[in-house]
């Protein structure tokens, strides 16, 4: 017997949610740091909406029990006045708990945010919510392009889709600010067939048809620690990259785990991935950097120009004072550095001007110079050398504390700088004392890095080595902070003479001037990484590796749990798109 059967055209819940019917929890954090381990909320603000219409919003500061840093307050407004009566995250979690039960989950950069209440939850001995999340930093990064929009910051997408409301780093509106940004994301990932949450959320990963028609360029590259070269049909170096192992990461690039569009943009034009296996990581590291430098590949974004760098210069003459460069010389002058960009470097020349009274004009001053001095003088804020009234004894007192600033003890730039911005906040001139910060930031953390670098690149020679995998040792030869041969001493051989004999093949490096010459700073750093790893042993040093007690290595710290807070809310807010 033969039954007629009609088709029965399945429905949406066979489908899947339909997005019109998912109620999402958009929310956003204020904290005092970066670490959930050790930072706490301040303030809370979330929007629930469905089908495009709001149903609620929740939204509530929290002490967070404890001080919260002077920094901190100066970068999100939020002050410990402000808090002193708020609810502590013991008493608003069930709250905000109760809030988001039964809906998807919406953050900008939501991994952070997840983090966060994850942690209060397991503090509490509360089960971590287990609610499904949309990230609309993912989801910006897959429908929009570069030409749309130069990154994916919240306050980027907020204006491309015309939000009404606009972020201001405080939590609710920043929530509405991301339901907006949302609603915008989601029409446009209907263009690409998704109108459901599990195919949102898949949509997100999916490798492209270019990802997949692609994979065999990753067939003959091997299993080795080495640098991999994406080029174009004409031979064009796209993109360089490293690895311990070369097979698995060129593999990586032709996976739904890829969705950095710049790269999925290279991709789609790469015609052969060429390899360079080298006999350690840390060579593969440092090939990877000279290889961009030289190569300057169009799809990288960093370590492209190394000879971009410019420095702050203490300049050698009657009466020195302090000059943005990009040429290190052998004259006798003292050189801070590298910065990234000249604002940088001004930022920290106005830094060290606050703290010591060197001249700021830029024309030649000698013995027999006499014009007007400026007001600069009348401020008490130069000598006024130009002027003759200031004789190249008590000049150089303050040389010699700018240059001691600069290479030993950053005390005394601190100190000034830290006590200008108190007096400004305590005016309420919150801005200039903002500014204030990045200038001693950018200050104090070149000063750091460069008391660091120096550490190694006086070094005529040093030789190290490292346990390498499956026995034996990975060992390298540094000189004056540059890589210059690498070697892998296999299990049961003698290392004397395997030592001596990588010694002699090993490049030939002279010193040069400044405390960055032999190498690009980066590569000095990638040694400095390398020899600061566990398990590294110091074979032979031929002269002595230190940084100054007083170094402004102290200093940094201080400023990098300040700036923690900041660097979350770019995580935040979106890395570039392109």
């Amino acid at each position: 017997m033969v039954l007629d059967v009609e088709p029965v055209q399945g429905t949406l819940d066979e489908l899947g949610t339909a997005l019109s019917d998912v109620t999402f929890v958009v929310f956003d954090l204020e904290t005092t740091g970066g670490a959930p381990a050790e930072d706490a909320i301040t303030e809370i603000g979330a929007v629930k909406v469905r089908a495009g219409e709001v149903l609620g919003e929740f939204s509530t500061l929290v002490d967070p029990g404890g001080p919260i840093p002077p920094f901190i307050s100066v970068l999100t407004g939020i002050t410990d006045a402000m808090v002193v009566a708020a609810p502590k995250i013991d008493a608003v979690l069930p709250s905000f708990l109760e809030f988001i039960r039964g809906t998807t989950l919406v953050a900008h950069n939501a991994g952070f945010d997840t983090r966060f209440v994850k942690a209060a939850c397991a503090t509490l001995g509360y089960p971590p919510p287990s609610n499904p999340v949309v990230d609309t930093v993912d989801l910006a990064r897959r429908v929009l392009t570069r030409d749309e929009v130069p990154n994916a910051k919240l306050a980027t997408l907020a204006r491309f889709f015309r939000s009404p409301a606009e972020p201001c780093h405080r939590a609710l509106q920043d929530a509405r600010a991301t339901v907006h940004v949302l609603h915008g994301l989601i029409e446009r990932a209907g263009s690409f067939q998704v109108h459901t949450l599990e195919e949102l959320k898949s949509f997100v990963r999916a490798p492209t048809p270019e990802q997949q028609r692609k994979r065999h360029l990753a067939e003959s590259v091997p299993h080795a620690p080495g640098v991999y070269l994406f080029e174009d049909d004409r031979g064009e170096v796209l993109y360089i990259g490293k690895s311990t192992n070369l097979r698995n990461r060129v593999r990586s690039y032709f996976t739904a785990g890829e969705t950095r569009p710049r790269i999925r943009e290279m991709i789609g034009i790469a015609e052969r991935v060429r390899h360079i296996v080298c006999s350690t990581a840390l060579e593969a590291e440092v090939r990877e950097l000279r290889l961009i430098g030289g190569a300057k590949p169009r799809y990288n974004r960093r370590s492209r120009f190394p000879e971009k760098m410019l420095w702050l210069k203490l300049t050698s003459e009657v009466f020195p004072r302090l000059s943005i460069v990009r040429e290190l010389k052998d004259d006798g002058a003292t050189y801070l550095g590298p910065f990234t960009s000249a604002r940088l470097a001004d930022d920290a020349r106005i830094a060290l001007h606050e703290a010591v009274p060197l001249r700021q004009c830029t024309q030649p001053v000698s013995l027999r110079t006499r014009r007007a001095a400026c007001v600069l003088h009348e401020m008490g804020r130069c000598g006024a050398p130009c002027a003759g009234k200031q004789s190249p004894e008590e000049y150089a007192v303050h040389v010699e504390n700018a240059r001691r600033a600069m290479t030993l003890d950053a005390s005394s730039v601190f100190s000034a700088v830290a006590a200008r911005m108190e007096r400004l906040s305590v005016e309420q001139r919150y801005e200039e004392a903002s500014v204030d910060r990045d200038r001693l930031a950018s200050f104090v953390r070149t000063a750091a890095r460069m008391q660091r670098l120096s550490s190694i690149t006086r070094i005529p020679e040093l030789v190290a080595a490292s346990p390498a995998f499956g026995g034996g040792w990975d060992v390298h030869v540094v000189r004056y902070g540059r890589l210059a041969a690498a070697g892998v001493l296999q299990k049961g051989v003698h290392p004397t003479p395997f030592v001596a004999s990588l010694k002699t093949a090993a490049e030939v490096v002279l010193p040069g001037p400044g405390p960055v010459h032999a190498a690009s700073a980066e590569e000095t750093e990638c040694i400095l990484r390398w020899l600061e790893s566990p398990g590294v042993r110091l074979v032979e040093v031929d002269g002595e590796w230190s940084l100054p007690a007083g170094g402004a290595a102290r200093h940094k710290a201080r400023i990098d749990l300040a700036y923690r807070h900041l660097e979350r809310r770019d995580r935040r807010e979106g890395r570039p798109l392109g």
